[in-house]
């Protein structure tokens, strides 16, 4: 079995749905958390006899993957984890941040209450996790925080558009998340974002925001020096 297919059970897919979504999620998550890492071949093979389904979904699946820079396939070579490239984990932050900034903006210039009511129920949550030293449910929390921003203005595509380009970006994220001190920065963040949207002062709530999303550059230059090899 390759390291690969280690990483992959089979019970992770219900036959039961829809098999290409539930491939596809299963092989993104798996890359974004790094439990397949940068450099890892993949094989179409392997990986649809692993999940107990047939070669179609797992290519459509890593396709998307492609489209997103999480895997290189090569012709007549075979597909690999992407490395973790600097320019495009810069150019998602760059991205992410334009449009999350305008976002939060709006977000807090009209505080809706259930919106404030779910950042506060979702706040309390990651600092849980984040206290628990539990960087996947933080990070799934930490997504769920982003996006009732998104639906909290009826702008979900706007979160939908940045999901498609941060994929990288994420990588670098989930690098940083085991360090327990960084979890409970991030959520000081996260509480200042929604302590300007709670407040209605949308310039607080966009510098707030900015300055969380540059977090992830400090991130890069750590890894520069610690794991070269994983990077591009």
């Amino acid at each position: 079995m390759s390291p690969a297919n280690a990483t992959i059970a089979p019970s992770e897919i219900d036959l039961k749905q829809p098999i290409g979504p539930q491939v596809y999620a299963l092989l993104k998550r798996k890359i974004l958390t790094l439990a397949l890492k940068p450099n890892e071949a993949l094989s179409e093979k392997e990986l649809a006899t692993r999940l107990g389904v047939s070669r179609t979904p797992v290519r459509e699946a890593l396709i998307r993957l492609a489209d997103e820079a999480l895997v290189d396939i090569f012709p007549q070579r075979g597909t690999l984890v992407s490395p973790i490239r600097i320019a495009e984990v810069l150019e998602a932050q760059f991205l992410r941040e334009a449009l999350e900034a305008a976002v939060v903006r709006k977000a807090a210039e009209e505080p809706s209450p259930r919106l404030v009511d779910e950042m506060a129920t979702l706040l309390t949550r990651q600092q849980r996790a984040a206290k628990g030293g539990d960087p996947e449910e933080f990070m799934r929390l930490d997504e769920m925080f982003h996006s009732a921003i998104s639906e909290g203005v009826a702008m979900p595509r706007a979160w939908r558009l940045i999901q498609s380009v941060k994929g990288q970006m994420d990588r670098v994220r989930f690098l940083s998340l085991p360090n327990n001190s960084h979890l409970l920065l991030l959520t000081e963040q996260h509480a200042e974002i929604f302590h300007a949207v709670e407040a209605g002062d949308p310039d607080r709530a966009e510098a707030a925001m900015r300055h969380h999303l540059k977090e992830v550059l400090q991130t890069i230059h750590a890894l520069t020096d610690e794991m070269p090899s994983i990077l591009a």
